[in-house]
């Protein structure tokens, strides 16, 4: 698996999507706390209470490492579910990024740590610690069911989810695809139509 997602670096999500019949991609709420962020990796479910980060912190310490946490907050966007603490940690932890259907806080201080963030918004407010959710089981984030060991790629252009059981096809695609665009942005520059390189004539 570490040879498939070493493949996926510098694919952007959207060959990717394409690979995948399409899909995989999650609603265009999730997107990068600063567009310079990307990530890939495994994906690690988390599903947290409203408001409630106490699964959070017992995530990063039960991932495994090179892990991308992926987090169903249920859409709670009205309090800061991970902040710059929760990032130093799971960079210590060796956690290479997450996923948060939710909001994070400390905006600013998770960028100059230079951790990859992908989440729905921004909210200071704060969480408790009371009610321990569910890991590693399968959990909806961003409207794509995402199950642990599914493979994460996350650019500026939103987050993609490759099922594991398809990751070999789906990501030997997205590779063909990308090697073949750059063959046709090579034509472009040479006076061929787009019309003419994606066989439109019959369509216009």
């Amino acid at each position: 698996m570490k040879d498939l997602i070493k493949a996926l670096e510098g694919i952007p999500t959207g060959n990717i999507c394409d690979a995948n019949n399409k899909g995989g991609n999650m609603n265009a709420t999730i997107k990068a706390l600063d567009k310079s962020m990307h990530v890939v990796g495994e994906a690690f479910t988390v599903k947290c209470q409203p408001g409630d980060n106490l699964t959070i912190h017992k995530a990063i310490y039960e991932a495994p490492v090179g892990s991308v946490l992926v987090i169903d907050a249920q859409g709670f966007a009205n309090a800061g579910a991970f902040g710059d603490i929760l990032a130093t940690a799971c960079i210590k932890q060796g956690i290479l990024g997450l996923v948060l259907d939710g909001a994070c806080r400390d905006a600013n201080d998770i960028e100059a740590l230079k951790f990859p963030v992908f989440c729905k918004t921004t909210n200071p407010g704060g969480t408790v610690k009371e009610s321990l959710g569910i890991l590693n089981q399968p959990i909806q984030c961003g409207g794509v069911i995402v199950h642990s060991g599914d493979i994460i790629v996350a650019d500026r252009d939103g987050v993609a989810v490759i099922p594991r059981m398809k990751a070999e096809q789906v990501i030997n695609d997205a590779v063909k695809k990308n090697q073949k665009e750059e063959e046709i942005r090579q034509q472009i520059l040479e006076g061929v139509s787009t019309i003419t390189l994606l066989g439109l004539e019959n369509k216009l």
